[in-house]
């Protein structure tokens, strides 16, 4: 040890000095540190002393605190429930509830399968503190490229720039039709069957509208389109109001389903696909791997069922 460092108080003078406070004597100090009374005596005298100062008065063989000391312990104890809260966290990371993802996905993917993936991940390890953000594609390419978010949803396969990209299993584009409506009687519908009706269709920008309009066009098909939107969660909304048919997505298609929305399959394939998004310059945690193996389930989950 060299003079520099022999002539400043340590942790240990300051965890007797607390000792001593919490205690009120150097008896009852000794006890809360399992030590011997001279060896507190020795440590406090030795703090008073690379102090400068005194921090405590001695009464008929007791020690009663000065204003120094008083003003002292109320910087010790703000410090010390720093200590213990940095403490109490470290334990509870050991533990599943106490883990906290951060995730961001599109709109319609936390309608439609962030939530039976949190199910099974709940079902699995219990209670974890998941907090969820919603973005469309290029705010959400960027975001994750800016390694703010544990884990990121896109339709899109290309990794942005940090991360890494892990697609979930593929299914196909589904027909999403009012219940009443007439070919919900059909358990498989053709190209064919849409031409004429009221089609709901997603933004003209969109790559899924592009292949179902490609589809539409290669069969011959004319469909009457007056409705668009962005998302496919209002174009399903529609759809149940009776306002028009339309192809989406099973994911949202099955979230949708209900009394006044039927799902059919398609004799033609529009591929759909998830991926995940993995930054690659974040610390990670095990609960954001429980919740990639939730999300690889409830996807295959999912593609068996449509």
């Amino acid at each position: 040890m060299n003079d520099s460092q022999a002539s400043r108080i340590t942790h240990r003078h300051i965890e007797v000095f607390r000792a001593v406070m919490t205690a009120g004597s150097v008896t009852g100090a000794a006890a809360l540190l399992y030590t011997s009374q001279p060896t507190v005596s020795r440590e406090l005298a030795r703090m008073e002393q690379l102090l400068g100062y005194a921090l405590f008065e001695r009464v008929q063989g007791r020690l009663r605190a000065n204003a120094r000391a008083l003003l002292l312990w109320d910087e010790v104890r703000r410090s010390w429930q720093g200590l213990e809260r940095v403490i109490d966290r470290a334990q509870e990371l050991g533990r599943p509830q106490g883990a906290h993802i951060s995730a961001l996905c599109l709109p319609a993917l936390s309608h439609a399968l962030l939530p039976g993936a949190l199910a099974r991940l709940y079902a699995e390890h219990g209670p974890v503190a998941v907090s969820v953000a919603t973005q469309e594609g290029p705010l959400l390419q960027e975001w994750m490229a800016a390694q703010r978010f544990d884990l990121g949803l896109t339709e899109q396969a290309d990794a942005p720039p940090g991360t890494r990209s892990l697609p979930l299993p593929a299914m196909d584009e589904v027909a999403v039709l009012p219940a009443s409506h007439p070919l919900a009687v059909k358990p498989l519908l053709q190209a064919e069957d849409f031409a004429g009706q009221p089609f709901i269709s997603l933004a003209r920008d969109d790559p899924y509208r592009q292949q179902i309009d490609a589809v539409f066009a290669a069969a011959g098909v004319q469909r009457s389109l007056q409705l668009e939107t962005h998302s496919a969660v209002a174009v399903c909304a529609m759809v149940q109001h009776g306002l028009g048919v339309a192809v989406v997505n099973p994911l949202t298609a099955r979230a949708c389903a209900g009394p006044q929305l039927v799902v059919r399959p398609l004799a033609f394939s529009i591929p759909f696909q998830v991926h995940l998004l993995l930054p690659l310059h974040r610390p990670t945690d095990m609960a954001v791997q429980w919740l990639v193996d939730a999300l690889q389930q409830q996807s295959r989950f999912l593609a068996q069922a449509t």
